[in-house]
């Protein structure tokens, strides 16, 4: 059995957090193991731990990874190695993100949002919302190594690409990725709807955004309609509100998708779904789903995160299987993006599912 390098040179720093205690709360399917928080600001080998926007265990090293969504702003764009066990993490390195002539990325180019390893390669991949308010910057899917040095990158669909007009809304792009068929299909899932494929989400209505299937040389094998659930609350401010896509994975045969929704001055309401893609209408070539007669994707909810008891629903963004519990159950880690806000939190939420 292959491993995977850890990056050298680094020294790791050993942190351990201590864990709430579990919660009875559970669902039907879900139920709360432990969580974790990890203090505002924290440093770790000269950089700032916060934004963490995605996970990913490889369990054939026990390693997991996680990625910052700092877009270079208080250090380079960066990924963190980790250790996890019993609710106690060790950060064990961090590297930052390198383009293709081995420099780091500068400020506002990407926003890191979601990273996986390759099954095929033990590299990581990971995605990149791009830019729309201050310059066009398309959204990316690249692989690097375990050292960040840059790898590849997958061509985007046409439909992906930030165009005056078309493409994209300002964050509301790649937020998830996955990997299926054993590896040989990269699956990512935008955030909100293109802005040809109407409003986004708001307490009286939801939206459909996109879910892309592409081979590993970029070829789009399939793309279908994910419906988005209404905004959960009205803002008693009358500010920020929105709903959309933080996070995807592959699920036995279909996906799990994460609903990460924000009202200002009420707080987060996150939701998990399982979702099959069998059925769908292919919307590759359909230019915009505004009115289009075309079937989205199946989901049902798998839980609410307000039912597991929770010390606090926070920006939950990542999403990752991890190793077998005792009993059998599989865990299911998530990761809190604290947008490095001391009002926020840096939460990893262990939950156990059937």
């Amino acid at each position: 059995m292959a491993k995977t390098s850890v990056p050298i040179g680094l020294l790791a720093i050993a942190l351990t957090v201590a864990a709430a205690a579990p919660a009875a709360a559970a669902t039907d399917d879900v139920r709360l193991v432990g969580e974790t928080t990890l203090p505002h600001a924290m440093q770790f080998d000269g950089t700032t731990v916060g934004g963490l926007s995605g996970a990913d265990y490889d369990p054939r090293t026990g390693q997991w990874v996680l990625i910052s969504d700092d877009r270079s702003d208080l250090q380079p764009a960066r990924i963190y190695t980790a250790q996890l066990h019993d609710n106690e993490v060790r950060l064990t390195g961090t590297v930052p993100l390198l383009r293709p002539d081995g420099t780091t990325y500068p400020k506002g180019s990407v926003d890191p949002e979601d990273i996986r390893w390759d099954p095929w390669t033990r590299d990581l991949w990971w995605t990149s919302e791009g830019e729309r308010s201050t310059q066009l910057i398309d959204p990316s899917i690249r692989s690097a190594r375990t050292d960040g040095a840059f790898d590849a990158e997958l061509p985007l669909p046409a439909n992906l690409r930030m165009l005056p007009e078309t493409g994209p809304k300002q964050n509301e792009v790649l937020e998830g990725l996955t990997f299926t068929a054993g590896g040989a299909r990269v699956v990512t899932a935008m955030e909100g709807p293109l802005i040809q494929d109407g409003e986004s989400p708001t307490t009286e209505h939801g939206a459909l955004s996109r879910i892309t299937v592409q081979a590993r040389s970029g070829r789009v094998i399939g793309q279908y309609a994910y419906p988005l659930e209404k905004v959960f609350a009205e803002s008693p401010t009358g500010g920020f509100a929105n709903n959309g896509v933080s996070a995807l994975l592959a699920d036995r045969g279909g996906y799990l998708v994460m609903e990460r929704s924000f009202v200002t001055g009420v707080g987060n309401s996150i939701r998990i779904y399982r979702v099959d893609t069998r059925g769908a209408t292919d919307v590759q070539d359909v230019p915009s789903l505004l009115g289009a007669d075309v079937r989205p994707v199946h989901k049902q909810l798998l839980v609410d995160l307000a039912d597991l008891g929770l010390n606090k629903i926070d920006n939950v963004e990542g999403m990752t299987w991890g190793p077998r519990l005792p009993d059998g159950s599989r865990s299911l880690v998530l990761v809190s993006d604290d947008n490095f806000s001391p009002d926020q939190t840096t939460q990893l939420i262990t939950l156990a599912v059937k």
